[in-house]
């Protein structure tokens, strides 16, 4: 079914008027650039002296080339806890994550078992309404998760998005590998483990990298229930580093003094430490890209 509605999108794009195809790559590369822009923007900025920024306030490439700002920030203990923290919560947040999706779209794509469809409707109804922030609040207190990094794990470990995209995907798997697995005396767990999981590669990748990138990205969670500044992940510092340049504790030393004898300013540490933050989803991304789409489309859609 995918192959062939990508084959008719192609086929359609073939039959449109050379104008017509040159208007819609223009609109999709203007639109790209847009987007690209503030990022390039941004690492120039990161790369540059403060003179340089504030003479070139829009510079795309950096001017006064310096690393003194990473260097300032990979110095600062601050910053790099809040990155081992962030890197502790993805890593085990993402794991966990997929072993209860995982086993859970499983479990609710076996049609035949009693209780099928209340347990489908007991998922779907909590992504559509919620409780709000004070239940929230209040359930994570009463199981002793507030100041805990776990406040940040456990309350998502299911999302019921990827949960539904993981059954679906299960579910468009023929039943018939599984009886002929099950024939030769094999229980649910080794027909989930050998057969099951190796054909669902695109899906697990799928949602792994939305987990993933959840977790890195997760800043309310840690604002709200995490008080103590010294279990922050790095989104909270970040956003502290935004709004007040104190966070990162700058020793009592003064921008413009810089032990490295180059000048900085605010601009140059907001820069390095956004493109810090962003650089880890980057290098892994690509390496999911190539099962990301097959993985989305194979668990929208049974067939």
């Amino acid at each position: 079914m995918v192959t062939k509605s990508t084959e008719q999108r192609n086929r359609s794009l073939d039959n449109n008027p050379f104008w017509a195809n040159a208007l819609i790559y223009l609109v999709l590369t203007a639109l790209s650039l847009i987007t690209l822009l503030p990022m390039v923007n941004v690492l120039a900025f990161s790369f540059s002296e403060a003179r340089a920024i504030y003479d070139n306030p829009l510079m795309l490439l950096p001017h006064d080339f310096t690393t003194a700002a990473y260097t300032y920030i990979f110095s600062t203990p601050a910053l790099l806890k809040a990155f081992g923290i962030t890197v502790y919560v993805t890593i085990t947040g993402t794991l966990l994550n997929l072993l209860f999706t995982v086993t859970g779209a499983y479990g609710l794509s076996k049609t035949h078992i009693p209780g099928h469809r209340f347990l489908l409707w007991w998922t779907i109804v909590p992504m559509l309404f919620g409780a709000g922030l004070i239940p929230f609040y209040l359930l994570l207190k009463e199981l002793h998760l507030i100041n805990s990094l776990w406040a940040m794990i456990l309350p998502g470990l299911v999302a019921p998005f990827n949960l539904i995209l993981m059954r679906n995907f299960f579910w468009s798997i023929p039943d018939e590998l599984e009886e002929c697995v099950k024939i030769d005396g094999a229980t649910e767990w080794t027909a989930l483990t050998r057969i099951i999981l190796p054909l669902s590669k695109p899906a697990i990748a799928t949602i792994a990298l939305f987990y993933a990138v959840g977790h890195w990205n997760d800043y309310f969670n840690g604002l709200f229930f995490l008080t103590d500044n010294g279990k922050w992940p790095l989104q909270v510092l970040l956003r502290s580093i935004i709004i007040d340049m104190s966070a990162l504790n700058m020793r009592g030393t003064n921008l413009g003094q810089d032990v490295t004898k180059v000048i900085l300013t605010p601009e140059n540490i907001k820069s390095a430490t956004i493109v810090f933050s962003i650089v880890p989803i980057l290098v892994v991304y690509p390496f999911l890209q190539r099962y990301f789409v097959k993985g989305i489309m194979m668990g929208a859609v049974k067939g």
